[in-house]
């Protein structure tokens, strides 16, 4: 719907907006911190030349390594089963170009509260290639005082600035890390895509209560890359 190209800055403000209306009149989109959010980050600054163009094809787009950024509707659901609200710390898995890391940053710390409101997220990949490219990214969009891209195997997660409020995994884990549940808060949740390689998977939401009850939901199928790293997919 959205293809095409190459598009000035004006072009792309549409397009963007033309992305973020059709996913808030299909339901997906509810949240106003997250409607923002999603209509500020420019997702276009995030992608390989040549693949610019799509920006705002909902679909996941290719960002080198054999991977994918996922698609504008499930950076969209991750926010809203997350539940991001301003002044939270969120652990990202899989940080991928560092698109969805700034859309998560604009929920928990955005541009328009004072700078002591803000929250703050850590992005973790494992590819070091990636994760250059990330910081870039996350430099070059205005990010790098609100999203820090670590070049990290955070399969376990990532203890040192733990708990977080919110935990999200972009890749597909053989099982639930432990360690992950671990580092959460109490309230938080935990977002990951758990089944077999390459095939669909099952997306978790994984809540940690006052009492101590860890309590599970289905989201869904879902289809993503497998988890790397000491959790993660061994082949």
């Amino acid at each position: 719907m959205f293809r095409g190209g190459p598009y000035s800055l004006e072009n792309y403000g549409q397009l963007r907006k033309k992305a973020v209306d059709l996913l808030v009149q299909e339901g997906i989109l509810r949240t106003e911190s997250v409607i923002r959010a999603m209509s500020v980050v420019p997702r276009e600054k995030f992608l390989p030349e040549g693949v610019a163009a799509e920006a705002y094809v909902d679909a996941p787009l290719p960002i080198g390594y054999g991977q994918t950024t996922s698609a504008l509707h499930m950076t969209a659901m991750f926010c809203e089963y997350a539940e991001l609200v301003l002044g939270e710390k969120v652990l990202e898995v899989g940080g991928g170009c560092g698109y969805m890391s700034c859309v998560y940053a604009e929920t928990v710390a955005p541009n328009n509260q004072p700078i002591e409101k803000w929250g703050h997220v850590w992005s973790v990949e494992i590819i070091e290639g990636l994760a250059k490219a990330a910081q870039e990214n996350v430099k070059k969009s205005g990010y790098s005082d609100r999203v820090d891209v670590l070049h990290l195997d955070a399969s376990q997660g990532l203890q040192e600035y733990s708990p977080y409020d919110a935990i999200i995994v972009t890749s597909a884990a053989p099982d639930l890390p432990k360690e992950l549940i671990d580092q959460l808060d109490i309230g938080g949740c935990l977002l990951i895509p758990v089944g077999p390689i390459y095939h669909y998977q099952k997306l978790l939401s994984i809540r940690k209560h006052a009492d101590g009850h860890i309590s599970k939901e289905d989201l869904g199928g879902v289809a993503f890359v497998p988890l790397r790293g000491k959790s993660g997919w061994k082949n």
